[in-house]
């Protein structure tokens, strides 16, 4: 499909950064204005974007499009409305899709998000939205199951849009990515029209990538990865170039902001875990420099990895999701050989270390797409050591990731079940209580049922708060809830745990139905006494 060149006759003056980074001539002649192209978004595109974890994404024409739908004031009116379906590998900056959200403009979103304006949308009912696994969302896109219309065109194309960021197109007409991979292969190839926004601003990250392409079954390759440096792939993303509509220059940095700060309970829980990981060492299940590691977002996992940096193992790998600052201390302080991902989502300041020092990193550092970075056969094979954060677990160690009290979404599950259902040591880390507005310990982090369950009891190893750590290698569920409760729960919730599985364990015994006790009547006590009273301290199980 040859697609015409969005342009206008006075169309933008090439500067030499971008002459540079495009060394595709023929592209050249498709440089746009961002605001010549928002008109063309109609109402029910499927608009495919770049970017994972708020990182590689495309910054100038989205702000267009939402430009020309305010200024126009387009949703006042029904027939002039425009909402969108959006195709994103996670999540991308606040400042647009935040944006995008809070104009009404998004009518479906997949599969991962962390808008505060999104999420505030999927609970009120405005933004469909079904979170997948990150492993399994891009080749879901290239099966056409996120096609829920009739459309004509190409059936194997079934975004009308891709707009993605790269850092540099190459002789071939290659994309060569930012930060971030995500989805942006399977987006690409998705797309009947593609937009690049080529970000000038940053370094040109040529060689930091690892690309194959998505094949169908039966056509699918197995990726013959055997150590988290193998290279399988391209160091760019082939595209089709007559599908390109329009190249942009772009010169805004990645709005990533600060990371999340560690706190005395993340280091404890950091702590207990090195602890482990020297036990493991010790008894000849993992080897002196560990296996690879996976870790998730947050000050725990920030916690974590610093502690990694101060700890006793070297020439340490990590094959993971997404690289947080506290990885450039890992590299600086030598005990990190090798690093793959498929986002670096660093601060600020961390951007300015990582590229002022680019020459240091890069040999160590690769960037794969997240069907690759989560795929479950690699997590396997290479015995990843899985870390995640969850919303709670409970006493069976069912573990709920996505829905508060069963229901408000916040963000998706993201890649965790991809590695903790497939890893050789699957972790799951939280602080045992969190504040409410009226009491500093009123939600319980260990519960006596989850109310939303993402990972089972079937693929978690260990629970580790801030308490202690529960190995629950080779445990019935009836061996695994006192010692949950015991090592994990916050002092204020012990007593109402254990009597809460010691009430239901005679209930159950009793009838016959003794495997996974459960009181069912009170299964949700401390969450809804949580909804009525703002704390999960319920005065007793009668």
């Amino acid at each position: 499909m040859r697609v015409t060149p969005l342009l206008r006759q006075n169309s933008p003056s090439i500067s030499a950064a971008l002459r540079e980074r495009v060394r595709r001539p023929a592209l050249l002649r498709k440089i746009a204005h961002p605001s010549d192209l928002a008109p063309l978004f109609k109402n029910d595109d499927y608009i495919g974007w770049s970017g994972f974890t708020g990182v590689g994404y495309p910054k100038n024409v989205p702000t267009a499009i939402a430009d020309h739908v305010e200024s126009n004031n387009l949703q006042a009116d029904p027939v002039t409305k425009k909402k969108f379906n959006l195709f994103v590998g996670a999540s991308v900056g606040p400042e647009i899709e935040d944006r995008w959200a809070r104009l009404d403009m998004i009518a479906r979103r997949y599969p991962h998000q962390v808008g505060k304006e999104v999420s505030k949308g999927i609970n009120a009912g405005r933004i469909e939205f079904a979170d997948k696994h990150l492993s399994m969302f891009p080749q879901d896109l290239t099966y056409g199951y996120y096609n829920l219309r009739k459309k004509h065109g190409d059936p194997k194309k079934p975004l009308d849009w891709a707009i993605v960021e790269a850092t540099a197109i190459t002789e071939e007409g290659h994309i060569v990515p930012g930060a971030s991979v995500g989805a942006t292969p399977e987006i690409l190839q998705s797309a009947e029209k593609i937009i690049i926004e080529v970000n000038t601003l940053i370094p040109n990250l040529e060689g930091l990538h690892d690309i194959n392409q998505s094949f169908l079954p039966p056509h699918r390759l197995p990726y013959f990865i055997r150590h988290p440096q193998d290279r399988i792939g391209q160091t760019a993303i082939p595209i089709d170039t007559d599908r390109v509509a329009a190249i942009i220059e772009s010169r805004k940095p990645d709005n990533t902001g600060s990371n999340a700060p560690e706190n005395d309970e993340s280091r404890a829980i950091a702590s207990h875990l090195i602890e482990f990981l020297s036990e493991e060492v010790t008894a000849g299940r993992i080897p002196k420099s560990l296996l690879p590691l996976q870790s998730g977002i947050g000050n725990v996992a920030n916690s974590i990895i610093g502690g990694l940096a101060d700890g006793p193992f070297e020439q340490v790998q990590v094959w993971t999701e997404v690289l947080q600052d506290t990885f450039i201390r890992f590299f600086d302080s030598g005990k990190l050989s090798f690093a793959t991902a498929t986002s670096v989502k660093f601060s600020p300041e961390g951007f300015v270390k990582f590229y002022s020092d680019w020459a240091n990193y890069k040999d160590r550092l690769m960037l794969r797409s997240q069907q690759v970075a989560n795929s479950p056969e690699i997590i396997r094979r290479l015995g990843i050591i899985a870390m995640n954060t969850p919303l709670e677990v409970d006493i069976y160690a069912h573990a709920n990731s996505t829905n508060a009290l069963g229901s408000r979404m916040l963000n998706g599950i993201g890649g965790s079940a991809d590695f903790l259902r497939n890893a050789k040591l699957s972790i799951m880390h939280t602080p045992s209580s969190r504040p409410s507005k009226t009491d500093p310990t009123g939600i319980s982090c260990i519960v006596p049922f989850a109310s939303h369950i993402d990972q089972t009891e079937h693929d978690l190893d260990i629970i580790v708060t801030e308490q202690g750590l529960a190995d629950l290698r080779g445990l019935s569920p009836r061996e695994r809830a006192p010692l949950i409760i015991e090592k994990c729960a916050h002092p204020d919730y012990k007593d109402l745990l254990r009597e809460y599985y010691d009430r239901a364990l005679h209930e159950c015994l009793a009838r016959g139905a003794g495997h996974e006790p459960h009181m069912l009547k009170n299964a949700f006590k401390f969450h809804t006494n949580f909804q009525e009273h703002g704390t999960m301290k319920i005065k007793g199980w009668d």
